[in-house]
C-alpha cells in the first residue's frame, strides 16, 4: 500500500491511502481538476511522476485536433 502523509501540526498528522479514486492533478491547459488512475498512467513503463502532465478531456481533444499545441 502506498500513502501520502502530511504533518498538520506537531501533534496532528494525516495519512491517506493512494487509490484509483483519490489522485488528482490540474490540467495544464485550462486548470480544471482531473482524476488520475496511476496504474493506467504507469502502464507503459515510460512515465515518471514529476515530468508527467495530464490534460482534461476537452484540452486533450483540442491538442489532438491542432496537432499538438493547446
Amino acid at each position: 500500500m502506498f500513502y501520502v502523509k502530511e504533518k498538520i501540526t506537531d501533534v496532528v498528522e494525516v495519512s491517506i491511502e493512494i487509490t484509483d479514486e483519490n489522485v488528482f492533478t490540474h490540467c495544464p491547459g485550462c486548470g480544471d481538476e482531473v482524476i488520475v488512475d496511476l496504474a493506467e498512467l504507469f502502464s507503459d513503463g515510460e512515465c515518471d511522476l514529476y515530468g508527467t502532465s495530464v490534460y482534461c478531456d476537452k484540452c486533450s481533444r483540442k491538442i489532438r485536433s491542432q496537432g499538438g499545441a493547446v
